[in-house]
């Protein structure tokens, strides 16, 4: 349930624990001895256990007896071993930085339990960072996820959110807010691991929208069966990528300006149409006059059976849960939002940008 990290610092802790009760229970077993024992009042027994255990090296209170005598000897060895322990698991905690580490995983949990709404990616690897730097770039709020130490450090080194875990866990997933969560990012270098987070997410969040790498054909087939929205393979998307680029180099880098946002002047977002809160559902495109209200270009429109429209017409209808893929500046697809969604409406239904 907990990461590596977490676990050490609890350690510690229990150590710490145990060292105190330890010698809180060998202050009373001494103070009790005294006063039943040795027959004195409970201020002299415990005055006399405390001088003992603190080897402080005062008289004795009253006049020991032989059999008080062998007990005092063996209260300080006690009482030496204990605070010896507890100095030593001290020092080891200062020396580490446990307490720093304590509050840092404090402030970890309040800010894993205040993220909603927020992006999962699993694995910190070559396509996890890229992932993550182009969520920073669209400010989209992320955590990312890794069961490797050095991965995590190297994402909090980019001040990033980061936790130590195995995605293919309940208890991990729950841990980084998969219930609050819109979508998680399956970039682990295993197929197999891939499966298993999707799996494991959508057990837990069957609305949650899951994205899988993949590296062969059948694993495509299996991601998708186990309930991947979309899954990737870098393999096939280079081939594809490589194909454009020597057949049709223009186009690509057109494209790629969007998709990435290379010089953020143009943007390609998407809207979904809800019918409670957008007051154009119903209405053809002609109507809606987008185009000229906000500059934005409308470019395509997925019915909500998944029926993809490219380029539609004046008289294409808007109909509920009609997703618009839309391109245009920040400021044109900000008018647009304001258009789809008015600002008094009591909640934005704006996705996410491409």
């Amino acid at each position: 349930m907990y990461s590596p990290l977490e676990k050490k610092y609890r350690r510690l802790q229990q150590e710490l624990t145990i060292g105190i009760i330890s010698l809180v229970g060998v202050f009373l077993t001494g103070t009790l001895w005294y006063k039943f024992m040795e027959g004195w009042s409970w201020e002299e027994a415990a005055y006399m256990t405390v001088i003992t255990l603190t080897t402080v090296g005062y008289g004795e209170t009253n006049p020991l007896s032989s059999r008080g005598r062998l007990f005092t000897i063996a209260l300080i060895m006690l009482g030496v071993i204990n605070i010896g322990y507890i100095v030593n698991r001290f020092t080891e905690a200062l020396i580490q930085g446990y307490f720093q580490e304590g509050i840092r995983l404090r402030q970890q949990k309040r800010l894993m339990e205040s993220l909603t709404k927020h992006y999962i990616i699993c694995g910190f690897s070559r396509t996890g960072r890229q992932i993550a730097k182009e969520f920073e770039a669209e400010c989209v709020p992320f955590v990312v996820v890794d069961s490797d130490l050095e991965s995590v450090e190297q994402a909090q080194a980019q001040n990033y959110i980061a936790y130590q875990g195995d995605v293919t866990l309940d208890d991990t997933l729950l841990q980084v807010g998969v219930k609050r969560a819109i979508c998680i990012v399956a970039a682990l270098p295993s197929d197999a691991e891939n499966l298993y987070t999707v799996l494991t997410a959508k057990t837990l969040n069957p609305e949650i929208r899951a994205i899988a790498r993949a590296s062969t054909e059948e694993s495509v087939k299996k991601l998708k069966r186990g309930g991947a929205d979309i899954v990737v393979s870098p393999y096939i998307t280079g081939g594809k990528r490589m194909a454009a680029a020597a057949l049709r180099p223009q186009v690509l880098d057109f494209v790629d300006g969007f998709i990435s946002g290379r010089d953020r002047q143009f943007y390609m977002e998407e809207f979904l149409l809800d019918p409670m809160a957008c007051p154009l559902v119903g209405n053809s495109l002609k109507q809606a006059r987008l185009r000229s209200q906000s500059g934005a270009l409308v470019i395509a429109i997925r019915r909500a059976d998944g029926h993809l429209i490219g380029g539609p017409t004046g008289d294409t209808v808007l109909l509920p849960g009609d997703t618009l893929i839309c391109m245009g500046t920040s400021e044109q697809l900000r008018s647009l939002n304001q258009i789809l969604i008015p600002i008094n409406t009591p909640q934005s239904q704006r996705h996410r940008n491409t």
